[in-house]
């Protein structure tokens, strides 16, 4: 009786034969394309609770609302105490020019457009107080932010 010792024809030569699996050269987008359309959605959602930072309490009128192109304005609130806030930071009066002119030279110079949102209960001569400063200053677009009137 003979025996095979693991020769030319035995089990072990039939296994080094055989190749491993290739390996998967592409990109499963899907969990990726998933993934993003939920961060669409939660910035789509929270983006609008993102855009008003001074808290103001704007006068309301029956005015339409002015066309508006792409670009995102500069915007200073009046508070009723007197405070200015050139986006979400306070400014100091004497300061008004020069920061606004160091924001808008990388924007768009003095054709840049200027919001300013005065509450309610402000001063009104403190608000065309810091309009005319803008007015003097050369900024050429500069507008007043009210609410739509609700009902009547």
């Amino acid at each position: 009786m003979g025996m095979s010792s693991g020769g030319a024809g035995g089990w072990q030569s039939r296994r080094s034969r055989r190749r491993a699996p290739p390996v998967m050269a592409e990109i499963n987008v899907t969990p990726m394309v998933d993934v993003m359309l939920v961060l669409l959605i939660i910035f789509m959602v929270a983006a609008p609770l993102l855009t008003v930072g001074v808290p103001i309490d704007l006068p309301q009128t029956q005015a339409s609302a002015v066309n508006q192109d792409n670009k995102e304005p500069i915007t200073l609130s009046v508070r009723p105490n007197g405070q200015i806030y050139l986006g979400d930071s306070e400014i100091k009066y004497e300061d008004l020019v020069s920061k606004l002119q160091a924001v808008t030279q990388a924007r768009g110079g003095f054709e840049e457009r200027i919001f300013v949102r005065g509450d309610k209960n402000a001063n009104y001569g403190q608000i065309m107080r810091v309009m005319g400063r803008l007015s003097g200053a050369g900024f050429k677009k500069v507008a007043l932010v009210t609410e739509i009137e609700q009902g009547g």
